[in-house]
């Protein structure tokens, strides 16, 4: 969609999302090698009680699952920032879901201008798990 389409409180909903112990596992052993994201014996004996995904693994999970919806399509131009909030943990089989709305827009110049998204994903018991800013520059017609 191109820039001058785009209006403000525009939001989709997606999801269902899993959060699979075998990705999370692998993506924490690659990216996030600490023990309260690799080590099982470990995690039990915190507050969590078991392994927690790692943040952004979760936001990465959640930003596959809005990229099939995407507002912006080809006329993304690029990412020109993004401010991610873990607000509460995430486990192994964990069920989340998303919605993400365009709170602001900004003509930068005759090309593009600058969108912003934000994405809020939650749990099944509505209770919020992050809150992401996305600044994206996109495409004029």
């Amino acid at each position: 969609m191109y820039f001058e389409q785009l209006v403000p409180g525009k939001t989709i909903g997606f999801g269902p999302i899993k959060i699979e112990k075998d990705s999370m596992m692998e993506f924490a052993k690659k990216y996030a090698n600490v023990p309260i994201h690799t080590d099982e014996e470990y995690a039990k004996t915190t507050h969590f009680g078991d392994i927690i995904a790692p943040g952004m693994l979760t936001f990465l999970e959640v930003w596959a699952e809005y990229l099939k919806k995407d507002f912006f399509g080809e006329q993304l131009i690029a990412g020109q920032s993004t401010k991610v909030e873990w607000l509460k943990p995430v486990f192994a089989g964990d069920i989340i879901y998303g919605e993400a709305k365009i709170t602001e827009l900004y003509d930068r110049n005759p090309k593009n201008g600058l969108a912003v998204l934000k994405i809020i994903a939650y749990d099944k018991d509505y209770e919020d798990v992050l809150k992401a800013v996305i600044h994206a520059v996109v495409k004029k017609s």
